[in-house]
């Protein structure tokens, strides 16, 4: 199908959906037997690397229809992902220190982001074999860092965020980065239900301070590179602290 005959809603769409179908894939086809072939038993190993080519290849088809300029607000960005995903990381480094002091596990934690992340992606399936746990690794922050904060943020912010202001119009007609407080709650709103219950609060903060540098910037390009910024350094803590969970 030629560009021209795809909506710019759907260009804008289509990424993110394929994305999260690819993510649901590894939990209806793993089969619990470490006896099988790895990628039986482990198909996020695969899955994943594949997702990540597939739904690059489709940004990359489509990319007549994103516009990312202004290219502006690039300190603000980086400093607003580093605050927002050390947050986000923050309570499970508080988590770690509560139970190593002996406090009893409550269930009202979770609420918080107190919980143990040991299960998860992991890389280090493949760590005897160098090539392909490097190989695992590189694929697994092209992901992060590319894929991701692309699909993400030319739907929530590119799409969602004009949608919901756009009163019937064509969403393309709302300046990127306008204001309004429905959209704010929306799109927040469904940024956190997106995510797992312990990641309500680091996903209610993340998506509040993207929505300020969005309306202050009036720039895609800006909150592309806030999104890059935190998953390049969530994927350097994941890889410190063997935290899988949060992968």
């Amino acid at each position: 199908m030629s560009q021209a005959r795809i909506s710019p809603a759907l260009a804008h769409i289509a990424p993110l959906a394929v994305f999260m179908l690819f993510s649901m894939v590894p939990g209806f086809i793993a089969i619990d037997n470490p006896l099988l072939p790895w990628w039986r038993h482990a198909p996020e190993q695969w899955v994943y690397p594949l997702q990540t080519v597939i739904v690059g290849a489709m940004l990359f088809a489509l990319r007549s229809h994103y516009v990312f300029k202004p290219m502006r607000g690039f300190g603000l960005a980086v400093l607003l992902g580093v605050i927002g995903i050390a947050l986000w990381f923050a309570p499970s480094l508080l988590y770690t220190k509560l139970i190593a002091t002996g406090a009893m596990k409550q269930e009202w934690w979770k609420w918080l982001g107190l919980a143990e992340r040991l299960k998860g992606f992991d890389p280090s399936f493949f760590q005897d074999q160098t090539f392909w746990y490097v190989s695992a690794l590189i694929m697994r922050f092209a992901r992060m860092v590319i894929v991701v904060p692309l699909v993400e943020e030319l739907f929530w912010r590119g799409f969602l965020m004009r949608y919901v202001q756009a009163d019937g119009r064509s969403f393309l007609k709302v300046p990127f980065g306008q204001h309004s407080w429905p959209a704010f709650a929306i799109v927040t709103a469904l940024v956190v239900l997106a995510h797992s219950t312990e990641d309500y609060l680091g996903a209610l903060i993340w998506g509040s301070l993207m929505y300020g540098l969005a309306v202050r910037t009036k720039s895609l390009a800006a909150c592309v590179v806030m999104h890059a910024v935190g998953n390049l350094l969530f994927g350097i803590y994941v890889l410190s602290t063997k935290q899988w969970g949060f992968w």
